[in-house]
């Protein structure tokens, strides 16, 4: 494991190479690190699970401390992997407040910032395999439903 960084590591199985993949990525790689889920109505919406963070989506905090609250995210430390929300802040010990940095896996986007024309392509792939899907799902249970059928009048003519 001579070499800086490798995406062929995604796909090996050993913890060490896992690590190493996960630590030494480039930036344009830990950007898909740094993702939260959505809702349960964007789920439905968009045909996916989550979403890559980006700045001014609006998120609300699911564990932690700060459980349940809501803001937009002012920044986000790809080398950390960690989030900033706006009005989140913490005291530090000379008295000067600062933003608290959040895990993204803690995260829930709530409303996310559509203005990016690739975000919103990548959301419409998704809403498109995601139809597709759901007639692959119904051709199935058709096509289970006539093979019942033909096997109970098979057993009929007997």
């Amino acid at each position: 494991m001579k070499k800086e960084w490798s995406n062929k590591w995604v796909s090996s199985k050993q913890p060490r190479k896992q690590r190493k993949f996960r630590h030494r990525a480039p930036l344009h790689v830990r950007q898909k690190f740094v993702s939260a889920h959505l809702s349960e109505i964007l789920r439905r919406r968009f045909g996916k699970r989550s979403l890559p963070l980006r700045k001014g989506d609006e998120v609300r905090v699911m564990r932690g401390k700060d459980n349940g609250f809501k803001g937009k995210v002012e920044r986000i430390d790809l080398k950390r992997s960690k989030v900033f929300i706006e009005g989140l802040n913490v005291k530090k010990v000379d008295g000067s407040e600062v933003l608290k940095a959040v895990e993204p896996s803690n995260l829930l986007i709530v409303e996310p910032k559509m203005e990016d024309k690739r975000r919103q392509a990548t959301i419409e792939r998704a809403r498109k395999a995601g139809r597709k899907e759901e007639k692959v799902e119904k051709e199935k249970k058709e096509t289970t439903g006539i093979k019942e059928r033909l096997k109970i009048r098979k057993g009929a003519k007997k």
